[in-house]
């Protein structure tokens, strides 16, 4: 990839319109004010011409230019498995993803008695950033657990202990409301994925769950989307996914 202006392509302001930033005026706008960069380069010239190589942010937000790209958020309801297709014949992510022309698949997985935010794409490179422990993606999940949970459990989680599979800690933890009826809801985030992680880790605390949900995934929020609803991710979300997928690929902290 080049840093260099290109005289072929497409010209700066056109490309931020098709990505739906702006009208084609106030991107121009946005140009001249120094406030789009080019491959990491700012360009305050309208004129500059873009291949769809180029990365393309503003005000240090990525932006998303090829359009064969698709990224949905599902809040995948409790008894759905997080496959395309089910061995054994159990319902499965094809009731959400058959209805899109694109071929999606998930990005990491959700155990079918928990429900919560999943995300749907085709984009593989940004799936791989956001599955990967070692990027550090954050996962936040409420349960509700068995028992009445103490300061003590909550730190014992951030502190962490050994599971058969190895260490494990959460990287925040805290109870929400006070226990009532002999359950606990708890908050847990970290950014670990391996398999049903906050049960065993709620478990071993002595607190078995009873519900799980996964209310957000790095900086997506589930915020009122119904239980098996599915929606494209804004303008917004996907610019702060880019800009953490670009970040990994280019091996910042």
């Amino acid at each position: 990839m080049t840093d260099a202006p290109n005289p072929e392509g497409e010209r700066l302001q056109k490309v931020m319109a098709a990505a739906g930033v702006a009208s084609r005026r106030v991107c121009e706008d946005l140009i001249t004010a120094g406030r789009v960069a080019v491959n990491g380069l700012r360009v305050e010239e309208a004129g500059r011409r873009v291949l769809p190589t180029d990365q393309i942010t503003v005000d240090g937000k990525a932006i998303q230019t090829d359009t064969s790209k698709r990224y949905i958020m599902l809040n995948k309801p409790v008894g759905i498995y997080s496959s395309l297709l089910d061995e054994r014949g159990r319902p499965d992510l094809r009731e959400f993803t058959d209805r899109y022309e694109e071929r999606l698949f998930n990005v990491g997985r959700l155990d079918a008695e928990t429900s919560g935010l999943l995300i749907l794409t085709n984009d593989g490179e940004l799936a791989h950033v956001l599955a990967h422990p070692s990027f550090g993606v954050m996962k936040t999940y409420i349960a509700k657990v068995t028992g009445t949970v103490t300061p003590q459990t909550i730190a014992r989680l951030t502190t962490g202990f050994d599971l058969d599979d190895g260490f494990i800690q959460a990287d925040k933890a805290r109870l929400l409301g006070s226990p009532q009826g002999g359950s606990s809801m708890v908050e847990v985030t970290l950014h670990s994925g391996r398999n049903r992680i906050v049960r065993r880790m709620l478990d071993e605390v002595g607190h078995p769950v009873v519900e799980l949900v996964r209310r957000q995934f790095g900086p997506l929020h589930l915020g009122s989307l119904p239980m098996g609803g599915v929606r494209d991710l804004t303008r917004d979300e996907l610019g702060e996914l880019l800009t953490i997928s670009r970040a990994a690929g280019r091996g910042e902290e």
